[in-house]
């Protein structure tokens, strides 16, 4: 090796950063470039472990209602004031929302506009009822003296289903958000980076929602 190539210190194995420059002879080399990721590499890697410190966040919900399923202190049981039919309605919603994310993703992919349009107002008015029939329920209940200051049981029952409620409620002032953002700029990087982050958090409370209703309605509706 020359002491010119010692000094510039290349790579001829590309294991580190780098980039294409111009030789001495005009032919094309690797020269070292250093500095930080890219943006949209930090983005998704920081989603991500947001994604998963909320799932940790959920495990301590799901933890605690378990452990206070049973401290009803006279009061009614699951069996008692859960209506399944009104559940099963919000799975629909809720996996229907899932279908057309799904379909609006595939939408911008595609580059078609009106489609993702389409899409993402019907995936907004699908989550929008299941939000309604949820808050439907949670006043039916406080009207009925079913508050969570009743029992513990309801304690952790209104944390839990209403944490997720709280959750899909963010999703869609998203949702919105990006439906204004390809208005105004179209399909450009950042705003697919910010459609794919959107669409991992739609899925996940979809995730999360099938485990509630089995943990919770399922089981806590069993004779």
């Amino acid at each position: 090796m020359s002491a010119l190539d010692a000094g510039q210190g290349r790579d001829p194995h590309h294991l580190g950063h780098s980039r294409p420059g111009r030789g001495q002879g005009g032919g094309a080399v690797e020269e070292d470039r250093g500095g930080p990721a890219p943006n949209r590499v930090v983005v998704g890697y920081g989603f991500w472990l947001f994604l998963l410190s909320d799932i940790v966040m959920f495990s301590g919900f799901f933890a605690a209602y378990a452990v206070l399923v049973g401290s009803t202190a006279g009061g009614p049981s699951g069996r008692q004031i859960f209506d399944l039919n009104t559940a099963a309605i919000e799975t629909v919603c809720l996996l229907g929302s899932s279908f057309t994310c799904g379909l609006a993703t595939l939408a911008v992919g595609a580059r078609m506009k009106l489609k993702f349009y389409g899409a993402m107002a019907t995936t907004f008015l699908f989550g929008a009822l299941f939000l309604g029939l949820e808050l439907h329920e949670f006043a039916g209940l406080i009207a009925r003296g079913y508050g969570p200051q009743r029992s513990a049981f309801l304690s952790g029952f209104f944390s839990l289903v209403g944490c997720h409620g709280l959750h899909v409620t963010a999703g869609l002032l998203w949702l919105l958000t990006m439906m204004a953002q390809v208005f105004a700029k179209g399909f450009r990087r950042d705003v697919l980076n910010r459609m794919l982050c959107f669409s991992l958090f739609w899925h996940a409370l979809d995730i999360i929602w099938v485990a509630l209703l089995t943990v919770v309605y399922l089981i806590g509706a069993a004779p």
